[in-house]
């Protein structure tokens, strides 16, 4: 079978424009020696990299960045979604995960909502409708950090944000691309998105100031009076009152009983690397069960970007995510079996059923969404503490729904439960639906090696295994390995799908451009279906620590508006 790519060895001797020779990086990582922050907005970042510098951990950085990235790239996240986040804590030489979200509404249940589709005459849960607003975790979350492993005050870490929510900020320009089609559609949304989130009923141009003062006030609720502001106090009794003046389903009741759960993070070992993710109700086990199956091939060999390595990425991809669509769902209602589905015999057993061609009919091997906007960031501090957080809205700026003087949109995550009974992640009152985001963290050798994430809904896994594989397999350092041209696959079964679906069609496969027209042809001879472009390829930051130079390497997505920022 023909191997077209570039070997690792010749990356340098190819590269003719950067003096560094990275054959794929368009820029140096960027390393400092007491503290780093990586946002996909570098105001954002600066606000983070501000907290450290005053005095703050990697913990309160990462809180103060998330919610300067709520205020600067609503398209994304923001207080009205949910949160993710694994934490390394250099004091106690352990490994933290936080599950932050939010469950359906008590008083919905599964009977009436199938009542309430019919009327509506749909088939599934609808995007921007109130039946998908489940509880915004994403403010217990920061509380939870805080309360643990925070070393300032909350007052402190939300003067940044509070500040340019009322000053304002000009607004970015991949964000500003985004804002503006989101506006137009969500604009006349119930609620106060139009006098929150517009201009004159538009979103913002590229370097227009924007203010959001009801979300200033709301963080000043939050600094002075705590997490209670937004789960017992004057914003839960606002959304109560909203919802029941709008035939919404959420209660007072489900944000006064709402909390989130440390989890122990699910891990395997890649080639030596122990790579961790948080399970449970989140597809961060599809990662490492790419990478079990991926350990069996020699990857280094068959070289980067080469028809062989794509086709062994995505059959693996399509063996994985079969499981994610049968298997993920709130640990409280199921027993994900992660005894089988991270064991190297599983993997060995999988393997066997990627064969040369492309796969077009695979279940999951277990018997028992692609698109979303997302923001991930990460942290590290001169202590050797850091964070890997992921937050969202789900679909962009989310429902659309605001209610006024909050300034934040509420999450459509609840679309992303299944309505067949017999399905782990089917609907029921107050459960966690499926989610797409994932924090990833990996160590070496026992010590804090790599935070790094990507958004992107189902492209996550995606986008993690490639990271990985271009750094471990590949030889290329962290801004390199995002850099590097990408791949992405659509169209496996889904965990919104009905229990006895199952793969039957070899799907999408989309390439970036720069791996060449070769290699395009070399994998529709295999029977996959190609395209180039015209996909969604993620965006990512990393931070790395090198423990022997006692450094660390931060890199951010060079596509859109990310940073890297160091002190």
């Amino acid at each position: 079978m023909l191997t077209i790519g570039i070997g690792v060895n010749d990356m340098a001797l190819a590269q003719g424009d950067r003096e560094a020779g990275n054959h794929f990086a368009t820029r140096s990582e960027v390393i400092a020696k007491n503290g780093m922050v990586a946002a996909s907005q570098p105001l954002a970042a600066q606000v983070g990299l501000d907290v450290l510098k005053n005095g703050g951990n990697a913990i309160d950085a990462a809180i103060a960045t998330n919610a300067a990235m709520g205020l600067m790239e609503p398209t994304g996240n923001g207080i009205g979604g949910d949160l993710f986040a694994i934490i390394w804590h250099e004091e106690s030489g352990q490994l933290y995960a936080l599950n932050a979200s939010g469950r359906s509404p008590q008083s919905l249940s599964y009977d009436r909502l199938m009542e309430i589709l019919d009327e509506k005459g749909e088939d599934d849960i609808p995007s921007y409708d109130l039946l998908s607003v489940s509880v915004p975790g994403a403010v217990d979350g920061w509380f939870e950090l805080h309360e643990r492993f925070g070393s300032v005050p909350m007052s402190d870490i939300l003067s940044g944000p509070i500040n340019y929510a009322e000053e304002g900020f000009p607004v970015s320009e991949a964000i500003s691309s985004a804002w503006r089609g989101s506006a137009n559609f969500l604009k006349n949304q119930p609620g106060a998105f139009e006098e929150t989130f517009t201009i004159d009923g538009r979103g913002p141009e590229k370097g227009e100031v924007f203010k959001n003062p009801d979300l200033g006030n709301t963080f000043r609720l939050l600094a002075e009076q705590g997490r209670d502001a937004f789960y017992k106090g004057e914003i839960a009794e606002k959304i109560d009152a909203w919802m029941k003046e709008n035939d919404g389903y959420l209660r007072y009741e489900d944000f006064e009983n709402h909390s989130s759960q440390w989890v122990d993070p699910v891990s395997t070992n890649y080639r030596g690397y122990d790579v961790y993710q948080i399970g449970g109700n989140n597809q961060g086990t599809a990662v490492l069960q790419m990478l079990n199956i991926l350990e069996g091939y020699d990857l280094e060999s068959k070289g980067f970007g080469s028809e062989e390595t794509l086709h062994l990425l995505v059959e693996a991809k399509k063996l994985a995510f079969e499981d994610r669509a049968k298997q993920y769902a709130d640990p409280d209602y199921h027993d994900v079996p992660y005894d089988i589905l991270l064991s190297k015999e599983y993997a060995a057993e999988r393997r066997e059923l990627i064969g040369d061609r492309a796969s077009r009919d695979l279940s999951s091997g277990v018997d028992v969404m692609e698109d979303g906007d997302t923001i991930y960031l990460t942290t590290a501090d001169k202590d050797g503490n850091m964070v890997s957080l992921i937050q969202s809205n789900f679909r962009g700026m989310g429902t659309g729904f605001v209610v006024p003087g909050t300034g934040f949109s509420f999450q459509n995550r609840g679309e992303l439960f299944s309505l067949d009974p017999e399905h782990p992640n089917v609907y029921e009152p107050g459960k966690r639906p499926f989610h797409t985001i994932i924090p990833g963290f990996v160590m070496k050798d026992g010590k804090p090696w790599f935070s790094f994430g990507n958004m992107g809904g189902g492209y996550q896994p995606i986008g993690h295994v490639s990271i990985l594989t271009n750094i471990i397999d590949f030889g290329m350092n962290i801004q390199e390995a995002g850099d590097a041209p990408r791949w992405s696959h659509t169209g496996s079964s889904q965990p919104t799908d009905s229990a006895d679906e199952k793969l039957s069609d070899p799907g999408q496969l989309s390439l970036e451009s720069a791996l060449g027209f070769d290699v395009v042809r070399a994998l529709r001879s295999r029977g996959h279906r190609v395209q180039v472009g015209n996909s969604f390829f993620g965006r990512y930051q990393g931070i790395m620590q090198d423990h022997e130079k006692g450094v660390w390497f931060g890199a951010s997505e060079s596509r859109v508006d990310g940073q890297a920022v160091g002190y």
